[in-house]
């Protein structure tokens, strides 16, 4: 049976984490360890647990996602890598999951993700509580109904909750380190498996929770990491990516991204940027679709996007 080496990466959130180091404890088929990537200064205080956790600090780059993932598998033992966002809890059976299907498959395989509403964690939780209250994120497509489902299209890896071993990973390089902060590294992850003839799949199974917290879809509050790394994405690959979310930041007056220019940003978010594009305590998540339909019908009727319909 393969070693599998869980890696998550943290700042902040210590009870999301902790929420984490649960789950792994109630897997049917436990890790045989957990790589925390802490991107900040101290470690965390975590519970005690059957399988060894290790603690990498790094502290500097704000937010080191690209680099932070590739630090943590270089210092996992596993044969199986399995990435999990640290508000991600996995459901009992996620590891074994990624297992199996992994010693036929060698590509990149990307498990369930439901979302919880506020509260849901709180007190002594349990999965038959998370079930009955989770949603299906209307932006993402769902699992096949059973097995594995190959994507014909890039775009569609998503980084909070995948799997791959470890030999493919450190075979393509990792996640190009230039990227910094929030946004594109996962794209361009997976534009260079695309490259390399590397599958990426859905799967039937491997089930997280994502725990609630604050959020901004469009995310307004990472406006300047996002402009830099679609820049680099488009020096790399010769055209820009997370096109969603520059056309709301271009609605909302963020930016300027005219074509075959540097992309300019005209202005930092306010309060009624924040408004429309923060997750509210009802809402198990935020979307960038439902942004973009709001500003479209604003202009639709002839407002400006930053204003409130009237008849609303």
């Amino acid at each position: 049976m393969s070693t599998v080496s869980v890696v998550t990466l943290a700042k902040g959130r210590p009870e999301h984490l902790a929420n984490v180091v649960r789950g792994l404890m109630r897997q049917t088929r436990m890790p045989d360890e957990l790589i925390v990537a802490c991107m900040q200064e101290q470690p965390y205080d975590l519970p005690e647990t059957p399988f060894p956790i290790r603690q990498i600090v790094m502290a500097g780059d704000p937010l080191p996602l690209a680099a932070a993932r590739n630090r943590a598998v270089a210092t996992a033992s596993g044969g199986v890598i399995v990435f999990l966002d640290v508000d991600c809890i996995p459901a009992p059976s996620l590891v074994a999951d990624y297992t199996r299907h992994l010693e036929e498959f060698d590509g990149l395989l990307m498990g369930e993700v439901l979302y919880l509403p506020a509260g849901a964690t709180l007190g002594d939780w349990t999965y038959e509580a998370f079930a009955s209250v989770a949603e299906k994120h209307s932006d993402r497509r769902g699992p096949p109904a059973e097995g594995i489902e190959v994507c014909g299209d890039y775009r569609c890896f998503w980084s909070l909750n995948f799997a791959m071993l470890r030999a493919t990973f450190l075979r393509l390089g990792g996640f190009d380190e230039r990227y910094s902060g929030y946004g594109g590294e996962d794209t361009d992850f997976g534009k260079t498996l695309d490259e390399r003839g590397i599958a990426i799949a859905w799967l039937k199974g491997a089930l997280v929770y994502h725990q609630h917290h604050p959020h901004h879809m469009p995310p307004i509050h990472h406006i300047a990491s996002v402009v830099r790394n679609a820049e680099l994405f488009e020096a790399k690959w010769g055209y820009r990516t997370m096109g969603h979310w520059l056309y709301a930041f271009r609605l909302m007056g963020l930016i300027d991204d005219t074509p075959g220019q540097p992309i300019r940003i005209l202005r930092e978010p306010d309060a009624d940027d924040r408004a429309l594009t923060g997750q509210h305590g009802h809402q198990p998540y935020t979307n960038t679709a439902s942004v973009i339909r709001i500003l479209d019908a604003r202009i639709a009727a002839g407002q400006p996007a930053g204003t409130e319909p009237a008849a609303a």
